[in-house]
């Protein structure tokens, strides 16, 4: 398992989060503010030592996704078959 926790300016959503669990938690930064997401990606990247955050690209949720599907793919081997089918998929139509 994994969270995901999306969060916008101040951004403090994904580092309490971290702060309560063991699990993996990946940030994903939103835009919306008036640095259009900046302010929220320097929040998430910042996290103090011993709460660590993944962090995508400014409203990356998709590759979110994909993070934490490839981590969960690492113990299942159906997942990972379905993971390598997808990206399979996607560079085929990116041609």
């Amino acid at each position: 398992a994994a969270l995901i926790c999306g969060a916008g300016m101040a951004a403090a959503l994904p580092g309490v989060v971290a702060a309560h669990t063991t699990l993996p938690v990946v940030g994903v930064p939103l835009s919306g503010s008036a640095l259009n997401g900046v302010d929220a990606l320097y929040a998430i990247v910042q996290m103090p030592k011993g709460i660590p955050v993944a962090t995508v690209a400014i409203d990356g949720a998709v590759n979110a996704a994909l993070l934490v599907v490839a981590m969960l793919a690492v113990t299942d081997t159906e997942l990972a078959d379905r993971l390598t089918d997808y990206r399979a998929e996607q560079a085929a139509a990116a041609r």
